[in-house]
């Protein structure tokens, strides 16, 4: 008995020590790596800089934030065999390599246990190469829905006809009865369906005064029917019938609209759908965004050529010496004047009213728990970019301009004029569930209403911090005006957003006393295991570190759709052929209103001389502070974002400032096709180019080519009336 007692006491004793042991070997490594912990501070717009107390970058003026602690411990190396393949993909793909040895990582998916760790630096990763991935918590977006049906469509292809009645009518959108363009006495333009196969016959009847035409947004159809007036046909008189018959080679989301004047701003828009023979059996809605003006178009064009603050006092913009004052931000306002930059904005024209399917409320209370609804997307604005967000949950993009890409989940994305986007969002219960649409300068909204019973909204989108815009701005450019690059950055496809200063649901509120919780804005999740310093991740083009997704501590893991996370699910490579490259500069006076390409409009250039057969590339730089959408008619081109052969094919390239992105595409038609901003005021300012197939028959169309390139060039060359304000124009009687 006293051999049992004594060997339970000896094991007991032999535990405890081996215990104190281990506490004794655990401690100094902790201390240790305390002592050898450094605090330092960095600006995320200027990471070169590094401060041992926290402020202000003494070159930008912005918060800045604090670094990873350096430890000078050896780290701890961790086994890369955690990292497992998407269980959404169909098969196991490897690891690529494109561009320049840069890591394609499109198929790579941290394992769900693991999704708060932080990822090692990724310091040879490249911008556009960061498709799909969380930027907070690095899970990969990258999501494939639950399987869906599908249902075939047996009826044999055949004509669609349909007949336009292009009539002046009187609306009230805000409390104010003012002239529109309605067809078929509808604004927006009923939605055309199409099956691919089909032959569309579309009678276009103009009972206007005036002249009109359509254009089909990104359709492949022969160049006499594109609808672009004293370019690829003459303008469709008072009074008279024209008829555009095309073949629906395609499939996919697009619209269509005027391209006459101003006409666009007025009602004359409409969804134009095309359905493949076998498309996913789910309830589908096709959604037409716009917005609506009281003032009149040619008067909104005329102030803007002015130069009036008018737009920016009713919304609050102006961005007074009082208000400078006020927020400390005084010096950054006298800059400001001192490069005779205007206001800080990210829109141009002030709206009264912002319009879903032609309604600010639209309900479609027909969805039940458990529904899965397609969006079928359209932005139809004149000037207007929309944040879309939805209170239901994840939006799933599925689409763009038409075409497939592999499905990716965000939090929200913006949608630039012109643009379309196939999304699938969820009904989570019964009761009604709030897609919100927001302007980019989040002055007002409109609202999607999907499901029936007790509303839940979306949270609203926050005023922006304008002097924090305007600080940021005042750096980038110099004493001309001009954009000033930052030396060995190369910003692409979207990934790194400039106005991201501004959004205080991301940087935090205006003032940093303000007391309003972070975590009421959309989608802010604030787990602290998953937030991410800027130096977790250097996202490296060159040699310069973006740190833009944590602009200042308080960082959350929203998603928000860029170029870099689309991607094909077929190859899109070009067929063989000689290879044409084009490098166009963005450029524009904003107070004079003009915008050009290369510091010239449309009617100061030449045509741009193609080749069937050849295959054309496009570098674009945006050298000006507006965001632009760039357009080219009857072609797809493949959007170069690091995604390989696989890179998505757009017919619409939203370029924000600083940004230099490349586009190439097949030349496979032939005539003349206009290449512009699709921001209406933009494009009429003579943002654009006329790429033309060289040897093309002539186009039965235009009869006199001498008289109708003098009227294309007359919209950029209009004369302006000087004038303060027009005011008398807001009080003209009804009709006139």
């Amino acid at each position: 008995m006293k051999q049992i007692v004594s060997t339970i006491l000896s094991l007991a004793i032999c535990f405890f020590l081996s215990a104190q042991d281990m506490k004794g070997m655990d401690m100094p490594k902790k201390e240790n790596n305390k002592q050898a912990e450094v605090v330092t501070y960095t600006c995320v717009m200027h990471p070169e800089i590094h401060a041992a107390k926290p402020g202000n970058c003494p070159k930008c003026g912005m918060k800045l934030v604090k670094e990873k602690p350096k430890v000078t411990a050896k780290p701890v190396t961790k086994k890369t065999g955690e990292m497992q393949m998407s269980k959404d993909t169909a098969k196991a793909k490897k690891m690529t390599m494109h561009d320049k040895g840069s890591m394609n990582m499109n198929e790579m998916q941290m394992p769900g246990k693991d999704s708060s760790k932080k990822m090692p630096n990724m310091g040879g990763m490249k911008m556009g190469d960061m498709s799909g991935m969380k930027m907070s918590g690095m899970e990969m977006s990258k999501s494939k829905p639950d399987k869906i049906k599908t249902i075939v469509n047996n009826t044999p292809p055949h004509t669609v006809r349909y007949d336009l009645y292009i009539a002046d009518t009187l609306v009230n959108f805000s409390g104010k009865t003012k002239r529109a363009i309605a067809v078929n006495g509808s604004i927006p333009m009923p939605t055309l369906t199409f099956t691919e196969g089909d032959t569309a016959e579309i009678y276009v009847h103009n009972e206007l005064n005036e002249e009109t035409s359509l254009h089909w947004h990104g359709l492949f159809l022969p160049n006499r029917y594109d609808g672009v007036p004293n370019l690829t046909q003459m303008p469709i008189k008072p009074h008279t019938t024209h008829l555009y018959k095309f073949p629906i080679i395609q499939h996919g989301t697009h619209w269509y609209h005027s391209h006459t004047g101003l006409q666009e701003q007025i009602g004359m828009y409409g969804a134009f759908i095309m359905n493949k023979r076998k498309e996913w059996d789910i309830p589908t809605l096709p959604v037409i965004l716009s917005e609506w003006a009281d003032m009149k178009p040619e008067e909104i064009h005329r102030s803007l050529h002015n130069a009036t603050d008018w737009f920016a006092i009713k919304k609050g913009t102006t961005q007074s010496y009082a208000e400078a004052i006020k927020t400390g931000h005084f010096k950054t306002k006298v800059t400001n004047e001192w490069k005779r930059m205007n206001a800080m904005d990210v829109s141009d024209v002030y709206y009264d009213k912002f319009l879903i399917n032609g309604k600010n409320q639209n309900e479609q209370p027909q969805f039940k728990a458990g529904d899965k609804v397609r969006l079928r997307i359209a932005n139809g604005g004149a000037s207007s970019y929309f944040w879309l967000t939805y209170a239901g949950g994840k939006i799933t993009v599925v689409a763009t301009d038409g075409n497939d890409v592999e499905p990716v989940e965000v939090d929200r994305l913006i949608i630039a004029v012109s643009e379309t986007y196939d999304v699938v969002v969820t009904i989570p219960a019964n009761k009604s569930y709030e897609f919100l649409v927001t302007p980019e300068d989040r002055t007002k909204s409109a609202s999607l209403w999907l499901g029936y019973g007790e509303k839940v909204s979306a949270v609203k989108l926050p005023k922006l911090k304008y002097f924090a815009g305007m600080k940021m701005m005042n750096e980038m450019m110099d004493m001309k005006g001009n954009m000033v690059e930052m030396e060995d950055m190369e910003m692409r496809n979207q990934v790194m957003d400039m106005n991201t200063v501004m959004y205080p649901e991301i940087t935090g509120p205006e003032n940093p006393d303000d007391t309003a919780k972070v975590d009421q804005m959309q989608g802010m999740k604030m787990d602290s295991k998953t937030k991410m310093n800027a130096k977790d991740m250097q996202m490296n083009q060159g040699s310069h570190s973006m740190a833009g997704m944590d602009m200042d501590n308080n960082n959350s893991d929203l998603v928000t759709l860029n170029y870099g996370m689309l991607r094909s699910p077929e190859k899109t490579t070009l067929p063989a052929g000689p290879l044409k490259e084009l490098k166009f500069d963005l450029t524009g006076n904003m107070n004079r209103y003009v915008w050009t390409l290369d510091n010239k409009t449309v009617s100061e250039s030449d045509k741009i001389l193609i080749k069937k057969g050849e295959n054309v590339r496009i570098i674009i730089f945006n050298n000006s502070m507006m965001r632009h959408p760039m357009h080219l008619h009857g072609h797809d081109f493949r959007v170069l974002n690091g995604q390989g052969d696989y890179a998505p094919l757009k017919n619409v390239l939203d370029l924000m400032p600083m940004e230099r992105d490349t586009i190439e595409f097949a030349a496979t038609q032939s005539g003349d096709w206009f290449f512009h901003c699709h921001i209406l005021y933009h494009m009429m300012s003579g943002m654009g180019r006329v790429f033309s197939y060289e040897n093309s028959a002539p186009n039965p169309e235009i009869p006199k080519p001498r008289l109708a390139q003098r009227k294309l060039f007359a919209d950029d060359r209009m004369f302006h009336i000087m004038a303060a304000m027009a005011w008398p124009c807001w009080q003209t009687p009804v009709g006139n």
